[in-house]
């Protein structure tokens, strides 16, 4: 199993608290939306879940198993993590960078091996990378690296996949196909996170919304119950208007 708990998890920045006591379950098979304005906590919640920040207090477990007793090796192999703005400093190939996802010992150079081949071939195609695979990373579009980026993370098909923002940047055709490519994800049984602000869109393929406010947890819960008029007013200081429909519904902010 591959849940992911975090119970009383403080963390700070300097003088500033940026997570206070958070206690968030993330179930196995079901995609999960983090939910909030700008500055509320959502990416420092992101980082400490995939064990890139050591909170000041609290635990995390993923499968049971407490986080800090896992070695960086295995949980490399086991979760997947996107940061908000990823950037390729080098210029190698797209095909290059998705390899990179499978397996922390790949070799940096070289032909890759034949065993990573349908993996790497699985992953272009999801993120509709065929026709850019030799082409130099450092000169995609903001969107093609934001696919690129996305073809590493589910690469390597990590019981764990943590995203920050997957459709930023994103034209609406690409945006949908990368909501529904982590959709698939929770479908396939996988434990998967995203922070994202298009609220239509995580309607449409969240199963369960974690709502932050000011570095504490609002709401949590299935989607439908947790995006309500109310509690998304209470999120965002502004009036709303929430409409379900066959798709999963829609979000109007009447302010």
């Amino acid at each position: 199993m591959s849940a992911l708990a975090l119970a009383r998890v403080t963390l700070r920045r300097g003088e500033r608290t940026v997570l206070d006591g958070i206690d968030v379950h993330f179930a196995s098979g079901r995609l999960t939306a983090v939910i909030g304005p700008n500055g509320a906590g959502k990416s420092s919640l992101l980082e400490t879940a995939a064990g890139l920040l050591t909170p000041q207090s609290g635990e995390i477990s993923l499968g049971g198993m407490p986080l800090r007793t896992i070695g960086r090796r295995m949980l490399a192999r086991r979760r997947a993590y996107l940061p908000q703005r990823a950037a390729v400093e080098w210029p190698i190939s797209v095909e290059r960078v998705v390899a990179l996802g499978l397996t922390p010992s790949l070799p940096a150079f070289g032909a890759l091996p034949a065993h990573v081949q349908p993996a790497i071939e699985r992953a272009l195609a999801d993120c509709d990378l065929l026709a850019l695979r030799d082409r130099p990373a450092t000169g995609l579009s903001g969107g093609e690296l934001a696919r690129a980026m996305l073809a590493r993370a589910i690469a390597g098909d990590p019981e764990l996949l943590i995203v920050d923002e997957p459709t930023s940047g994103l034209d609406p055709r690409h945006a949908i196909d990368a909501a529904l490519r982590l959709r698939a994800r929770a479908d396939a049984g996988r434990t998967v996170i995203m922070a994202i602000h298009d609220l239509d869109l995580a309607l449409r393929v969240a199963d369960d919304v974690v709502a932050v406010r000011a570095g504490r947890i609002l709401a949590a819960g299935p989607a439908r119950e947790v995006m309500t008029a109310a509690m998304l007013e209470a999120l965002y200081d502004v009036r709303v208007r929430v409409i379900f429909d066959e798709l999963g519904g829609s979000i109007r902010f009447l302010d």
